[in-house]
C-alpha cells in the first residue's frame, strides 16, 4: 500500500510490494559487476536484519525481481525509501542513484519496449566517506527497501507533482494550485489541465510545453463552504488532477492528492492553528520495531497512533528524519500535529565540515517538503537536531537550510531542536524556539526553574515573543525492572522525572508545546564512546518498550495529558 486513498484512476500503476530475490556482495566488488546467483528471498518492503543470516549486516545488498511493459513507451518507477543508498539497474542499465533512507524518489523511463524486463538493486547501508548523514548514531540504519515502492505505465506528458496552498481571507477559503507537468517526448506539446476539488470544478489552464522538459502552472481559486482542518475536526479533501492533450476529449493523466483547510501562524508567542492557541502535547517517535525493523506495516503504525492517542497526545516529532507518508497519511485523518524534520542528528562541527554535507542535506530538505507538502497535519518543518547552532560556521549552514525551506513553502514556521541552551546563535533564524532538555537525568536542575531561565535567556538571545517549546525531555527506564528504591534505570524513577517535568510544563503559559523522548525504546548503532556502547544497543527512553508494552510512565503521561486537555 503506497497511501490510504487512490492516487490515480487513469494512470496504470503496479506496486511493487512481494518477495524479491536477494544475496549480498562485498565492497570491493567493482559497480559494473552484477551477482550471477541470489540465494535469498527478502519481502519488500522491508529490511534485511530480520533475516538470521543479515541481523547485523551492514554493506552492499542486491534486489532483483522482473517488471512487465504491457506497451511501448515511458514508464516511472517511485520508492519511497531505500536504506540508505540505493543504484537502480533496469535492464542491467543505471538509472538513477539516490541517498538517504528517508525520502522518497522517482525514475522515468521514456522508451521502455513492450514486454519482461529486469529490474535490480543495488542497497548500501554502510557508514563511508559518501554519507555525510547517516553515521553511528543513537539509532539504528537498516538495509533494505524498507518503504513501498511501485512501477507506473505513464503517458508522455504527464502530472509529476501537485501542491495546494490554502488561504483565509475575509471569513473565505480559497487555495493555491501549483501543479507541475512534465514532458519526457520528443516533441512540444499543448496541454489542458482540469480538476475537482471539494465538489467545484476548476480548470487550471492551457500551456504549451517544450520536448523534454517540465513546465509548473498556478491558480488559485475560490473553495466556499469547505470545512477547516483541525485535531478536533480533520476533515480531508481529494484533490484529482486531470491533463488532456490538444484536442483530445479523453484525459491522458491524472494525479489524486488530499488537502485540508487550514492555516498555521506564530504570533505574540503562540502557535496558531486557524487563528486559534494550540498547544502541543506531543511524543517523539522513531520508526522502528524489533521485527520489522524500519520497515512498519500499516497494521503497527495504527497500533503506535492508537496508544499516543490513548495516552491524550496530540502531536508527533519525526525524530529524526522524514517518515512514511502512510503515517502522516494517518497523522491526517485523526488530526494529529506533526513536527517532521530533516535528516541530521546530533553532529558535530567537524561532521558539518564533511564535503558532502549541504548537498545532502539540501536534497532530503528538498524532497521532504516536494513530497509531503499537501498534509495537512504537518504544521511545523525542522532541521539540524542538536547540531553546530552555537558557533559561527555552524550558523552558516542552519541560515541556509532555512533559507530554502522558506523558499520552498511559506506556510509552515520553522524550528529546529537545539541543546545549547545558553550558547545557541541562531535562535534568530527560526520562528519558534525549541530545547532538549533533561533534567533529573542528565542534570539536576528543577525542570520548572531551568526552563524559565532558558526562556529569560532566549528572549535576549533572538527568541523574543516566538513560541517556546520543549523539544525533548525524558530519562531511560527498562521495562519490568521495578524496584523500590526508584533507582536509575527503573520504571518507577523514569514516571518519577517525566512526571515531574510535565507538572512543570504544562502549567507554564509561555511554554507552547512539549515533546517527550520518546515514544518507544529504539534500536542503536553499537560502537565506542557513550553514545554509542547503550545497554542492549537500544535507547530506553521509552514510555513503552520497543514491542510497545506500556512501562509505569504511560499512566503518568496519560495522566497529565488528559487532564490538561
Amino acid at each position: 500500500m503506497i497511501r490510504l486513498f487512490q492516487t490515480h484512476r487513469i494512470r496504470r500503476i503496479d506496486e511493487l510490494e512481494g518477495m524479491w530475490e536477494f544475496t549480498t556482495t562485498s565492497e570491493d566488488v567493482e559497480d559494473s559487476v552484477f551477482p550471477t546467483t541470489y540465494d535469498f528471498s527478502l519481502p519488500v518492503p522491508g529490511c534485511w536484519e530480520t533475516h538470521p543470516r543479515f541481523q547485523t549486516y551492514r554493506g552492499h545488498g542486491w534486489y532483483r525481481r522482473k517488471v512487465t511493459v504491457s506497451r511501448s513507451g515511458p514508464i516511472r518507477f517511485e520508492f519511497h525509501g531505500v536504506s540508505h543508498t540505493a543504484d537502480v539497474y533496469f535492464d542491467g542499465r543505471l538509472v538513477a542513484h539516490h541517498y538517504n533512507a528517508y525520502t522518497p524518489f522517482s525514475i522515468v523511463i521514456p522508451d521502455a519496449p513492450e514486454g519482461m524486463h529486469e529490474l535490480v538493486i543495488r542497497v548500501d547501508n554502510s557508514f563511508s566517506e559518501a554519507s555525510a548523514l547517516h553515521v553511528p548514531n543513537d539509532y539504528y540504519t537498516y538495509g533494505g527497501i524498507i518503504r513501498p515502492a511501485v512501477f507506473e505505465e505513464i503517458a508522455e506528458v504527464f502530472v509529476e507533482r501537485v501542491h495546494v496552498t490554502p488561504i483565509y481571507e475575509d471569513g473565505e477559503w480559497s487555495g493555491a494550485i501549483n501543479v507541475l507537468v512534465r514532458n519526457v517526448s520528443s516533441t512540444k506539446r499543448v496541454i489542458e489541465i482540469k480538476g475537482r476539488l471539494a465538489d467545484v470544478d476548476f480548470v487550471v489552464g492551457t500551456v504549451e510545453i517544450e520536448a523534454e522538459s517540465s513546465i509548473e502552472i498556478s491558480r488559485t481559486l475560490a473553495f466556499p463552504g469547505v470545512t477547516p482542518w483541525s485535531h478536533e475536526s480533520p476533515q480531508l479533501y481529494l484533490l484529482e488532477t486531470r491533463l488532456y492533450d490538444q484536442g483530445i476529449a479523453e484525459p491522458i493523466d491524472d494525479l489524486i492528492e488530499r488537502v485540508g483547510f487550514r492555516i498555521i501562524r506564530t504570533e505574540d508567542g503562540q502557535i496558531r492553528l486557524n487563528g486559534q492557541e494550540i498547544k502541543l502535547k506531543g511524543v517523539c517517535r522513531h520508526e522502528d520495531h524489533p521485527l520489522v525493523g524500519a520497515a512498519l506495516p500499516l497494521q503497527l503504525m495504527v497500533a503506535d497512533l492508537d496508544l499516543i492517542e490513548d495516552m491524550g497526545a496530540n502531536a508527533i516529532r519525526t525524530t529524526h528524519y522524514p517518515y512514511d507518508q502512510r503515517f502522516l497519511d494517518l497523522c491526517d485523518e485523526r488530526g494529529i500535529y506533526v513536527w517532521e524534520e530533516n535528516h541530521a542528528r546530533g553532529l558535530s562541527l567537524e561532521q558539518m565540515r564533511h564535503p558532502l554535507f549541504a548537498e545532502q542535506c539540501e536534497n532530503c530538505n528538498r524532497e521532504m517538503v516536494e513530497n509531503h507538502y499537501n498534509h495537512p497535519s504537518i504544521i511545523i518543518w525542522g532541521i539540524l537536531n542538536e547540531c553546530s547552532s552555537d558557533t559561527d560556521e555552524g550558523r552558516v549552514h542552519y541560515e541556509r537550510q532555512l533559507r530554502q525551506l522558506r523558499h520552498m513553502d511559506a506556510s509552515r514556521p520553522l524550528s529546529y531542536a537545539s541543546h545549547h541552551h545558553f550558547s545557541d546563535i541562531c535562535l534568530d533564524l527560526a520562528d519558534i524556539v525549541a530545547f532538549n532538555v533533561y533534567p533529573g537525568w542528565y542534570v539536576d536542575d528543577e525542570p520548572g526553574h531551568l526552563s524559565d531561565r532558558i526562556k529569560k535567556w532566549a528572549d535576549q538571545a533572538g527568541g523574543t515573543d516566538k513560541p517556546f517549546i520543549m523539544s525533548e525531555f525524558g530519562a531511560d527506564g527498562y521495562y519490568g525492572f521495578r524496584a523500590p528504591p526508584r533507582v536509575k534505570g527503573t520504571e518507577e524513577r523514569q514516571a518519577d522525572i517525566v512526571g515531574k517535568a510535565l507538572e512543570h510544563f504544562l502549567e507554564r503559559p509561555y511554554i507552547s508545546g512539549m515533546f517527550i523522548w520518546q515514544f518507544c525504546d529504539c534500536r542503536v548503532t553499537e560502537g565506542t564512546g557513550w553514545l554509542l556502547t547503550r545497554a542492549m544497543t537500544q535507547n530506553s527512553k521509552g514510555i513503552v518498550d520497543a514491542y510497545r508494552r506500556p512501562k509505569l510512565t504511560y499512566e503518568t503521561v496519560r495522566d497529565f495529558y488528559r487532564k490538561d486537555g
